[in-house]
């Protein structure tokens, strides 16, 4: 079954979410890891003008609730994943494919499917039974940013300047503070209102973990525990669950989801004619807005160019 063609809008909020390779446990949580997950996330929200509102950073996949501004959501998450999987790669020991395939990313397209992918979002932990509560959670998670509303000082590894060390032997570990370059992990406010304030942020928080937690105590009569969390092997592959195809966004009236995909129709039929055209060597066919165009080397554009000259 092909994938579905990549429909962007900068006005929408998306949830994003990219699993490790068979479902490993790469991203197992530790003091290292999660220092290289938050600084690899700050910066690449920050280079990129990303809106970071929600994020939660399982052991073997993460979730992201952002919005891009700039229409430039896939390089974000170029650079993001990219980054992940090489200095996270490098501290576990893992040589090749990190990712099990391309993240999806799915349009939430009212206030209140906003609010419920926020819970979904901070539920990892409790409700897979690992931890009894969202803040025992040791992996990276915004639940703390979100309760303080203040941006986090963090730190990016600078590898290439490690590399470029004139001395191996004194290059030391590739968290040494040497490398380390300052940044900030900031989220956006929740764009809804009555969540304006900081009291009422902290009031639908403490309501939302309330009921996390009381759906996991009710499923889950045993847990892992955070000790057993931190013994998890990352390279382990664990039983894979059965999976649910992901829908095409996320919304509570119906009426949404309906004018989404009349929208997403227009948009298929008006990027494989402009496609079709490509293919043909228009390198100027006009693709939809929201459409990531296909690349091309330019050398290669000019050669064909002087040729038909």
């Amino acid at each position: 079954m092909p994938r579905p063609l990549r429909m962007f809008d900068a006005a929408f909020i998306y949830l994003v979410t990219v699993r490790c390779l068979q479902g490993r446990l790469f991203l197992r949580p530790s003091d290292e890891t999660r220092e290289v997950l938050e600084g690899v996330l700050a910066r690449a929200a920050r280079l990129n003008g990303v809106e970071l509102f929600c994020f939660n950073f399982a052991s073997n996949h993460m979730h992201l609730v952002v919005r891009a501004p700039g229409n430039n959501l896939p390089r974000f998450m170029q650079f993001l994943l990219t980054n992940v999987s090489k200095k996270i790669g490098t501290l576990i020991h893992w040589r090749g494919a990190f990712w099990e395939r391309r993240y999806s990313a799915q349009p939430i397209l009212d206030d209140t499917a906003l609010l419920q992918k926020v819970q979904y979002v901070l539920a990892h932990g409790p409700k897979e039974g690992l931890v009894r509560r969202c803040s025992e959670w040791p992996g990276l998670s915004s639940l703390p940013l979100m309760l303080d509303g203040r941006p986090r000082r963090v730190r990016w590894f600078n590898w290439t300047r490690r590399c470029r060390n004139a001395l191996p032997s004194n290059r030391g570990r590739r968290t040494d503070p040497r490398w380390a370059e300052e940044e900030q992990l900031q989220l956006t406010p929740l764009p809804i209102s009555g969540l304006d304030r900081r009291r009422a942020v902290r009031r639908f928080l403490r309501e939302a973990v309330r009921v996390i937690e009381e759906q996991a105590r009710r499923q889950f009569r045993h847990v892992l525990g955070v000790a057993g969390v931190l013994r998890q092997l990352p390279q382990h592959r664990p039983q894979r669950p059965e999976r649910r195809p992901a829908p095409w966004c996320h919304a509570t009236l119906p009426a949404l989801s309906i004018g989404y995909l009349q929208r997403y129709r227009s948009f298929a039929n008006a990027y494989l004619s402009a496609s079709a055209a490509w293919r043909k060597g228009d390198v100027q066919a006009d693709f939809p807005e929201g459409a990531a165009r296909p690349f091309f080397w330019p050398a290669t554009v000019a050669a064909d160019a002087s040729i038909a000259g």
